[in-house]
């Protein structure tokens, strides 16, 4: 077997049976530990057409290229179980196989009843079977293209096939190249904010469920605040149908669907574990601002939803968001408020993918980031993530030592256009931090650029990064497009000054590398550290303190 460009010990599957993926708490965090050692998934999701043997076998160079470590790829329902109650895996043992080829761990996303809202990946014997196996209904009665999740026979229907994989995995992915199972896609309903079949109906005026009360009374202030008025509807409330504890409308339908979205995902993850009990999360489209329930895929595992999913799946391991809008730190801070890891398995492949992914890592300690279509990303973005990979890999050792305990950090921009420098602080050190996202003049080397919007080559640059803080006044920072001075948490006399700042690289054994010092000019004179823009950096910095 080749070993891929930038890989690592512990990226790599290894020949014989390990130890089963799983999740450990450590600190404040949550990591993955694959074979054994904590494991940050540098990950890449498949278009979804794109996983097949022959249509993927050319893209392998390019997610070798990329630094990738796992690749995150779906496995279809109506491909396994083409006839009711016959297997065909010959797509699913491709998919390992190749992933195992290329020395990369694998994400399998369960395209089961829903993937987007839709039932698209329903087999033909469920699609044409609509007495069996019912649809979604607006309040006109029209059928949607979308399996209800009142069915019992829709339910148990995923869950055997879904218990089925998981069984084949157990027996023939011994190596364990399988690291995180995503059971469904996107759930969500759309274009109303409530299914209206008769089973729907039937539930929506019966009485709200003991489970979802008990929690709600239990977990009381810790609940999402979004939510407040129904958390405290629903602690209050003596018994009743939805509408008798919360009201008619489309907050009330989306709090029901989600509840039923969730014992009917519970009941396929039970399934599944029982056969291989891998981590399990659930993914979710995100709202657009101003949206009502309806208007987006709502009812799904999404921030304010969370308490509503916690009680009625307990059994997922976490829910993970897809990032596609601009504001990436603060939807990626929404899921971590949550208390559950974060996972990210689907982004923007842009060039700001590269900065995001840093973020996610360095300020919640992230397992895993992907990039969606990874297939098909090129020029800048690509080059971009192969960079931040790297500088991903390197770091790797000390951000899993380093995972919950305070003495790391991300840094994004928070808005486009700051004005101030991006004050964050790192135990006893406050950054002051400014960004630039385009490139400088030559003369502007080691110092700040003032281009603004301007660029000398008219492209708009990624600007991020990790700080992992490994003495009393020592850090290793890696990123792009970061200016950072640094000062004491106390004010006073006292200030913080630059003793050393070195370029250098991690190699894979864990040993420092070092390249050049940049005491000189590349930290104007002692003043800041910069990683400047257009090119990712290493750099070990030593502080002192001095009056």
């Amino acid at each position: 077997m080749r070993e891929a460009p930038g890989q690592g010990p512990g990226d790599r599957p290894g020949e014989g049976p390990g130890s089963l993926p799983r999740l450990q708490r450590s600190g404040d965090a949550t990591q993955l530990v694959v074979d054994g050692a904590p494991f940050l998934v540098r990950g890449g999701e498949l278009g979804n057409s794109s996983a097949e043997r022959a249509h993927l076998r050319s893209s392998w160079p390019k997610l070798e290229a990329l630094g990738l470590n796992t690749v995150v790829a779906p496995v279809r329902w109506d491909l396994v179980e083409p006839v009711e109650g016959t297997f065909d895996w010959s797509s699913v043992d491709e998919l390992v196989e190749d992933v195992q080829e290329h020395r990369m761990r694998l994400v399998v996303l369960w395209f089961g009843t829903w993937k987007n809202s839709m039932s698209c990946y329903a087999p033909d014997w469920v699609k044409s079977d609509v007495d069996r196996f019912p649809r979604c209904r607006t309040s006109t009665g029209e059928p949607l293209e979308m399996l209800t999740p009142f069915s019992t026979a829709n339910r148990d229907a995923d869950a055997r096939v879904f218990a089925a994989l998981m069984r084949h995995l157990r027996e023939h992915d011994r190596r364990h190249t399988v690291v995180l199972v995503q059971v469904e896609n996107e759930i969500g309903m759309i274009p109303e904010a409530r299914d209206r079949s008769p089973e729907a109906e039937a539930a929506f005026t019966s009485s709200v469920p003991a489970e979802l009360l008990a929690h709600v009374r239990e977990h009381g202030g810790r609940l999402a605040p979004e939510l407040a008025p129904a958390w405290e509807a629903l602690a209050s409330t003596g018994g009743g149908s939805w509408a008798d504890a919360l009201g008619e409308g489309p907050a009330t339908d989306e709090l029901f669907m989600a509840w039923h979205f969730a014992r009917y995902v519970q009941a396929v993850v039970e399934a599944g574990k029982a056969e291989l009990d891998l981590p399990m999360y659930t993914n979710a489209a995100l709202v657009r601002p101003g949206a009502l329930p309806g208007q987006y895929p709502s009812a799904g595992p999404l921030p304010h939803l969370v308490d509503v999913w916690r009680a009625g799946a307990p059994s997922l391991d976490f829910i993970a968001p897809d990032i596609y809008f601009p504001d990436f730190a603060g939807w990626a801070g929404r899921y971590a408020r949550t208390g559950d890891p974060l996972f990210v398995p689907e982004a923007l492949r842009s060039v700001d993918a590269a900065a995001n992914a840093l973020y996610a890592y360095g300020a919640h300690s992230a397992i895993g980031f992907s990039p969606f279509g990874i297939e098909s990303i090129e020029g800048d973005a690509a080059e971009l993530l192969a960079a931040a990979n790297d500088v991903v890999r390197q770091l790797t050792p000390l951000m899993t030592a380093h995972a919950g305990d305070g003495r790391m950090t991300g840094l994004l921009p928070p808005a486009d256009d700051m004005r101030t420098p991006h004050r964050v602080r790192v135990g006893e050190v406050v950054l002051d931090v400014t960004y630039e996202r385009q490139s400088a003049p030559s003369l502007a080397d080691g110092v700040i650029n003032e281009a603004g919007d301007r660029s000398t080559d008219g492209r708009r640059l990624p600007a991020g990064a990790v700080v992992v803080r490994t003495g009393q006044d020592e850090l290793v920072v890696g990123g792009i497009g970061v200016t950072i001075t640094f000062s004491p948490t106390q004010l006073g006399q006292e200030r913080v000054g630059i003793l050393s700042c070195e370029e250098g690289r991690f190699d894979e054994d864990g040993a420092w590398r070092h390249l050049r010092w940049l005491n000189g000019d590349e930290t104007h004179q002692g003043r800041h550290v910069r990683l400047p823009p257009g090119r990712m950096t290493v750099q070990r910095v030593r502080l002192y303190r001095y009056r």
